[in-house]
């Protein structure tokens, strides 16, 4: 099994204590990965690193070191099946979900116009947006996979409504009100006060959240998006921000990225942008650490896998 990276001599003793039958090669870069991957049978590392894979004439299975795979799933070798794709969905996903509340509730509560008003030690009790509460209100999850169900779960707890939009069935946990299929997603976004964007990026999902699903959305909703930028239309959503269309977006993600300092994304009224960072936090490498044990333990045994992708869902 080649490990992509720096591991620790701990890290690698707690490795082999959970599968003493695997030999473990560390290849730092691409060259030590290109040679080490030739005969092995397991690859921890970036699955976009088509030379790799195909070096890898015996591997079975790959680890994607994060979430995202969107730039791995056209490989003929994932979707033809003969190397099985991991990823860490399940890492990011609680972590990625406290970002989406703390951007709907830095809106609601028009904390970027106080911050600014600090800025300038200026006492102001006004804000470019009436203050909102969220207990009550209706949250539209589009997406409820792992990061879209961690979001519904929070907002759940904090007395909000969660309906949701899945691609694979209308089945869900007991705290969302209703889960209904994409082709519902305009609808929904009709009874909703904040909309999360938690899908995947596929084809399908690419330039999602256009003038039409913005149109569709109350004017004093906001538009929360943790996914990827491109399932957003941008220029789409500027006119949404600009026409007062919607209240507020809260984005960390964008399309391009990174994000131009004269792009009028900037500039829209009631926008705030991190800089594609709500995955980062300490928990993010335990969490990691424990899936790939896990995983690592579940491959030498022959038992199913955690967090398969299907190449041809893209998730």
């Amino acid at each position: 099994m080649v490990l992509a990276g720096n591991y620790s001599p701990a890290q690698l003793a707690e490795l082999r204590k959970v599968a003493p039958v695997v030999e473990f090669l560390l290849a730092r870069d691409r060259a030590a990965q290109l040679t080490a991957v030739a005969d092995a049978d397991a690859f921890v590392g970036t699955c976009s690193n088509a030379d790799v894979v195909a070096a890898g004439k015996e591997l079975r299975w790959v680890q994607q070191g994060i979430a995202g795979v969107e730039d791995c799933i056209s490989n003929p070798a994932f979707r033809d099946g003969r190397v099985l794709l991991t990823n860490m969905r399940h890492a990011d996903a609680p972590i990625i979900a406290e970002h989406a509340v703390a951007l709907m509730f830095a809106l609601n509560r028009a904390l970027p116009s106080f911050v600014r008003a600090q800025d300038k030690a200026n006492w102001t009790r006004g804000a470019p947006i009436p203050l909102r509460h969220v207990r009550g209100k209706t949250m539209l999850v589009v997406g409820l996979g792992g990061i879209g169900t961690e979001v519904a779960e929070r907002a759940r707890a904090l007395g909000m409504r969660i309906i949701a939009t899945r691609n694979t069935g209308r089945e869900g946990p007991s705290f969302v009100s209703y889960v209904g299929l994409p082709d519902e997603m305009l609808q929904l976004a009709r009874e909703a006060d904040v909309v999360v964007n938690a899908t995947p990026l596929t084809p399908q999902t690419t330039g999602m959240f256009d003038a039409k699903f913005f149109a569709a959305m109350q004017p004093d909703a906001i538009f929360i998006n943790v996914s990827r930028g491109k399932s957003v239309v941008t220029d789409d959503l500027i006119a949404a921000l600009k026409s007062g269309r919607i209240a507020g977006a809260g984005l960390d993600v964008t399309e391009p990225e990174p994000l131009p300092p004269d792009h009028p994304l900037w500039s829209a009224p009631n926008v705030l942008i991190t800089p594609h960072i709500a995955p980062r936090s300490s928990l993010k490498g335990d969490n990691q650490w424990v899936i790939l044990k896990e995983n690592i333990r579940r491959y030498t045994a022959g038992e199913k896998l955690l967090s398969v992708v299907d190449p041809k869902l893209g998730y």
